[in-house]
């Protein structure tokens, strides 16, 4: 079966930062995944789709959407986050979504050096236990949902460089949400990592990055937010990350999930125009043969 394609609420400048503006309702959201030609959606923060069951189901059905899962931040540094993670859980398991999409929060620190962040950077032992006890926990707990939990590696975040990956794969038996963007961004090259470790990508997020905009952001230390507001991420094609050599692994291992087209934006600025960047991307991912 070819990779089906979705989109995320994200790409609408919906996220988990707490004052990132939100210019326009779920319902025109959603009604704007469907005319760009996307087949399906994630979650987006909780609370942005209906959280009770029954009109999330309508919703999502009279626009003829399936929901895939929802992006989880956890603060894995302090091991805490069990009972946010059960709540989207059970919400996503009553819905018959497949994945529950973990991630670590982003946090000033990361946010500041991302896209260039070093080892003495990130977590000291005693965090990736507290981290690694935590994800055990919840992919045992979701596992007894029918969820299938897998891992969102994220730039300004405690697992965002190729090391850190590499890290978690080995300490947990999750699989991985590869974001051709995210490991871009943090100095890894995501096809390599498709070729690598196709047996443990699960679900996959589809976003482009611009390089010279990322140079710039690692060469006057850019922070995260900021680099998004400035466009570091764009339109799918239009950027440095090969998207056909990673399909191509995927496939070739036999990968038939979902690809969720996502582009990280700030709905407020000059000539953002979310709904005309998701419809460009998806007819580039149409040119692709998806």
């Amino acid at each position: 079966m070819p990779i089906r394609i979705a989109t995320a609420p994200v790409s609408w400048g919906v996220m988990e930062v707490e004052g990132w503006a939100r210019q326009k309702s779920y319902g025109d959201v959603l009604d704007e995944m469907v005319r760009a030609g996307f087949a399906g959606t994630e979650l987006g923060p909780y609370g942005f789709l209906p959280t009770d069951p029954a009109p999330l189901k309508s919703e999502l059905e009279r626009r003829g959407l399936a929901l895939l899962g929802a992006f989880v931040p956890l603060p894995l540094a302090r091991g805490e986050g069990f009972d946010t993670a059960m709540t989207v859980a059970r919400l996503l398991a009553d819905r018959g979504a497949p994945f529950l999409v973990l991630a670590d929060e982003m946090n000033a620190a990361r946010m500041a050096v991302a896209g260039s962040a070093a080892p003495a950077d990130g977590m000291n032992d005693a965090q990736w236990k507290r981290a690694v006890d935590l994800l055990s926990r919840i992919s045992a707990a979701a596992h007894k949902l029918g969820l299938r939990p897998v891992f969102h590696h994220h730039a300004g975040t405690y697992v965002e460089t190729p090391a850190e990956v590499e890290r978690l794969l080995a300490a947990t038996d999750l699989g991985l949400c590869l974001d051709t963007g995210h490991f871009f961004y943090g100095g890894g090259d995501p096809v390599s990592l498709a070729h690598r470790h196709a047996d443990r990508i699960g679900h996959l997020h589809l976003k482009d990055v611009r390089s010279e905009a990322l140079e710039e952001v690692r060469h006057r230390k850019i922070p995260y937010l900021e680099a998004i507001r400035r466009g570091v991420f764009c339109e799918l094609g239009q950027g440095a990350v090969d998207l056909p050599g990673v399909l191509r692994e995927l496939e070739a291992a036999g990968f038939d999930g979902w690809g969720v087209f996502e582009q990280d934006v700030d709905p407020t600025q000059p000539g953002a125009d979310p709904f005309a960047s998701a419809a460009r991307s998806r007819e580039y991912l149409r040119s692709l043969g998806l």
